[in-house]
């Protein structure tokens, strides 16, 4: 398939299942990088995630497999090692989710690889990292998620911790695991040392804490449940019209402050002792809470929002999913796509966030089917014949079409 973009000259071995390996790898595709899908004969476990299927294949695996080439290469033979380690040689980066020392037993772990290559990057996403004591635990996004801290936070104040809506552990990952890769690629070609990056589901999670962890390190002082606002500012929070939608606020700045007042018909407040600077207004939070509260109360989500907007006070609606993706700033921005497959098959799926300023995003091809790209990837890397190919096919290491 004809790629461009500014990774148009890199290659890559994908030999990842799941969410935050292909979420990562996708990343990469979308940006014109060669992705080969390297999927044992059964195919990545997300193939058959219900509950919605294209002919077949479910939206899980649509969702973040575009721009990929699908070879069915089975690793645990002996001959399917050799051909891997022959695809490493024409290669950049091997990007694997494996659990740690799985490949390593394979017979073709960072070691091997670079003995083949010695300007390879491997990408190793997993749970917990390739080393430490919970190294062999199989880990998954509500895992990392409890783990982390960051669950603890997550939820109404006085309720129960949720899972965050959006899979965090596993993107942020994916999004890691394509920082560190890119970074070792960079390294390459200014050392010709290739490099293995290990990127733990959990160690991003924690990362991701930010501020929330400098807090206690700095204060002792645990948080909890941070419901919809924001333990520094008190005007950072989501608040109920009077219409029964709910919108979000974000006054920071003093301005932004007095605006919001002025539009809510409260302009005294920022003259009110309680509430004149911002630290006042922390301490004095649930008095201002109610009064903010009421006045929203009091209008209509839309009335309010333009006066906001006017006001240059931050404020949004709280969308639904389908009003998100219905949204004019994120229909411009192309983060709807469509894609179309050569039978005839068509899909509605999210952009690529990356653009490039002056440039086009030519790279939208449909996620592959199963094994679709088995003979041409083996033709066109490693000059396979036809004869190989199909007595490769017999014996039960490779699979697919062409």
């Amino acid at each position: 398939m004809p790629r461009s973009g500014l990774l148009s000259h890199v290659t890559v071995l994908d030999i990842t299942n799941f969410l935050a390996g292909p979420y990562g790898s996708q990343v990469m595709a979308d940006m014109g990088a060669r992705v080969i899908k390297i999927e044992p004969p059964d195919g990545d476990i997300t193939r058959t995630t219900p509950p919605h299927f294209l002919k077949g294949e479910s939206a899980y695996y649509l969702s973040v497999n575009r721009n990929k080439e699908s070879l069915v290469l089975n690793l645990k033979d002996k001959e399917g090692q050799a051909i891997f380690l022959d695809l490493v040689k024409k290669a950049d980066i091997v990007f694997e989710n494996y659990r740690p020392g799985v490949l390593q037993r394979l017979g073709i772990g960072f070691e091997a690889l670079k003995k083949v290559n010695p300007r390879i990057v491997m990408c190793s996403v997993s749970g917990f990292g390739q080393d430490g004591p919970y190294r062999d635990r199989p880990a998954y996004d509500i895992i990392v998620q409890a783990l982390s801290g960051g669950m603890s936070m997550t939820g109404e104040e006085g309720g129960k911790a949720v899972r965050a809506g959006i899979p965090l552990g596993d993107l942020s990952a994916g999004m890691f695991g394509v920082i560190g890769a890119l970074s070792a690629l960079s390294h390459v070609a200014a050392t010709g040392e290739g490099k293995h990056i290990d990127v733990s589901m959990l160690d991003c999670q924690v990362s991701m804490l930010t501020y929330q962890a400098t807090y206690y390190l700095m204060s002792g002082e645990v948080p909890g449940l941070q419901g919809r606002g924001h333990r520094s500012l008190t005007t950072y929070r989501a608040y109920l019209c009077g219409d029964g939608i709910e919108i979000v606020v974000a006054a920071n700045s003093e301005k932004m402050w007095r605006g919001l007042c002025d539009v809510l018909g409260h302009s005294e407040l920022p003259d009110d002792a309680r509430f004149k600077e911002r630290n006042v207004r922390l301490r004095h939070r649930a008095q201002l809470d109610e009064i903010l509260e009421a006045a929203f109360l009091k209008r209509r989500s839309e009335d309010v929002l333009a006066a906001l907007e006017i006001a240059e006070v931050p404020s949004a609606p709280i969308n639904s999913v389908d009003r998100a993706l219905a949204d004019p700033q994120i229909k411009h921005r192309d983060m709807v796509i469509d894609l179309q497959h050569e039978d005839g098959d068509e899909l509605r799926v999210v952009g690529n966030p990356v653009k490039v300023v002056g440039g086009k995003d030519d790279n939208r091809g449909f996620p592959p089917h199963l094994g679709a790209d088995t003979a041409r990837v083996l033709q066109d890397i490693l000059g396979a014949t036809e004869q190989q190919i199909q007595d490769w096919r017999v014996r039960g290491i490779v699979a697919g079409g062409n």
